[in-house]
């Protein structure tokens, strides 16, 4: 892969299969989740700035993103935000509660929602900033035939658990249930871990991923 090519070494501390962080109130998030329309739905999707085309059809909405796919340390809240901050937060707090950091960051937030049939295709999170923070997901709605490829396996992930994910191996995603799956997905770091020496030359080349 490139950015191994690169010599840009992943955070050590990241997980290489699946680790389970334990379980987190989802129930305010979750009713929050069905009262919004299809038409945010689409809306917030045809804005959003992760357009890739392994995702397809899997719709979502962004409440924060990085501002340089090199850079996790630089990134912004979107408009949804703000009306969704005091709901996210303590899924959020308690997803990461097992980390331990004093001044931990989230570069990335987002609803993903997956319609019967989906399928997210095989890939690796290639962009440079997503080699340091931790790739966190909590299904919020999901069903039995759901089934997510992390760490060399396929799983079936339950609503309420919060995982920390392979994000940098090959993973996909298929719903083969009758409902919708959605996921709280989001990345985390510690700010206070020293950065990996590749970034500031990465930054100051002007190398991307």
């Amino acid at each position: 892969m490139r950015n191994a090519a690169l010599g840009l070494a992943a955070n050590s501390r990241k997980t290489t299969g699946v680790r389970h962080l334990g379980p987190v109130d989802v129930a305010p998030l979750r009713q929050a989740l069905r009262a919004i329309p299809d038409e945010v739905w689409e809306l917030e999707n045809r804005s959003k700035p992760n357009r890739f085309g392994v995702l397809d059809e899997t719709r979502h909405i962004v409440f924060r993103f990085i501002d340089d796919a090199r850079d996790w340390r630089r990134s912004h809240d979107r408009p949804a935000y703000a009306s969704w901050r005091a709901l996210l937060a303590p899924v959020l707090a308690q997803a990461v509660a097992a980390y331990g950091y004093e001044r931990g960051a989230y570069p990335r937030v987002m609803l993903a929602r997956m319609a019967p049939g989906g399928v997210i295709h095989p890939h690796v999170d290639a962009n440079p900033a997503a080699r340091w923070p931790h790739k966190i997901h909590v299904p919020l709605t999901t069903n039995a035939g759901v089934l997510c490829f992390f760490g060399g396996e396929a799983r079936h992930l339950p609503e309420g658990e919060a995982v920390e994910v392979d994000n940098l191996g090959p993973h996909w995603v298929r719903n083969t249930g009758d409902t919708d799956r959605v996921h709280l997905i989001f990345e985390y770091y510690d700010t206070d871990q020293p950065e990996p020496p590749w970034l500031e030359l990465l930054l100051k080349e002007g190398v991307r991923g």
